[in-house]
């Protein structure tokens, strides 16, 4: 696909007028030193930085008219007719994490998804801890220690994301009814998962300049909401941020949950084919540039 300069210049200045709206308040904030334990999680736990989520890359097969000015990033090179993404030279590189997040993503996607887990995994990251220890410890947390001790154990943890898992404080592994290691991600991972859900920034981003920047900020804007509800129904109180709690130590706290956890799983899913599409072409060796 060729696209013609006045086309592949609103592709981008919109991109970044997308970005600019997320990007510009944590610049601002990270500034003044502040911390925001909803809106800042992306940028501090993912390894992608403002700026290069801001970058538009057009994606792998579209070559860009007029465009010498990607010629100075990795991963570019001139065609008769422009400027495309080298498929060959990115693949000689990262070919194998094409190949892991297709795998991931394709087993993940022909996986039942659950719906049980109902945000467990963040109290378990503060249970039987002291005070000083709790990650978000400028905020207070809704119940006493010894009372938030007693939910966990009175609900159990279900959580099968082992990029959650690793965070648990280490009396709350046992109390896990799995045990996620690295090894394994590919055999637990599932579509009713909040992290794995938000992870599919990750896998989108890990994949660039190959992914067309519009499905990464898809999927960050999909992982910043479920971000929110993951640490709206978390044990700390953040109402004062304007996050309300979702109360799952109660029933109909658990059932707005769920509700919420299956609309994400649902959006996710389209996100998931979406990110696939890019990695099949890649892999069977059609995703080179026809103009």
């Amino acid at each position: 696909m060729l696209l013609a300069e006045d086309i592949w210049q609103a592709r981008r200045a919109a991109h970044e007028q997308r970005v600019d709206a997320w990007t510009a308040p944590h610049l601002e904030r990270r500034r003044r030193r502040e911390k925001h334990p909803v809106e800042d999680f992306l940028f501090d736990y993912y390894s992608y930085r403002p700026g290069h989520l801001r970058r538009w890359h057009p994606g792998a097969g579209v070559t860009l008219a007029e465009a010498g000015e990607y010629l100075r990033w990795d991963g570019y090179t001139e065609t008769p007719d422009g400027v495309a993404v080298n498929v060959d030279a990115v693949l000689e590189r990262r070919g194998d994490t094409v190949r892991w997040v297709h795998d991931l993503l394709t087993r993940t996607a022909a996986r039942p998804a659950h719906f049980g887990c109902f945000g467990m995994h963040e109290w378990a990251m503060v249970y039987r801890q002291r005070a000083d220890e709790v990650r978000h410890n400028a905020w207070q947390l809704r119940h006493s220690p010894e009372r938030l001790a007693a939910i966990v154990e009175e609900r159990g943890v279900r959580c099968s994301h082992f990029d959650a898992f690793r965070f648990f404080t280490e009396p709350a592994r046992p109390l896990n009814v799995l045990q996620p290691a690295r090894e394994t991600q590919h055999e637990l991972e599932q579509g009713g998962c909040l992290h794995a859900n938000m992870d599919l920034y990750k896998w989108a981003y890990k994949l660039a300049p190959l992914t067309p920047s519009e499905l990464i900020a898809d999927c960050f804007a999909l992982a910043r909401e479920i971000r929110e509800l993951d640490m709206r129904a978390s044990p700390y109180d953040l109402a004062a941020l304007g996050y309300p709690p979702v109360r799952i130590e109660t029933p109909d706290g658990r059932a707005e949950y769920a509700a919420a956890q299956r609309g994400f799983a649902e959006r996710a899913a389209v996100l998931r084919i979406r990110l696939l599409e890019v990695c099949v072409p890649l892999l069977t060796g059609t995703a080179r540039p026809v103009n």
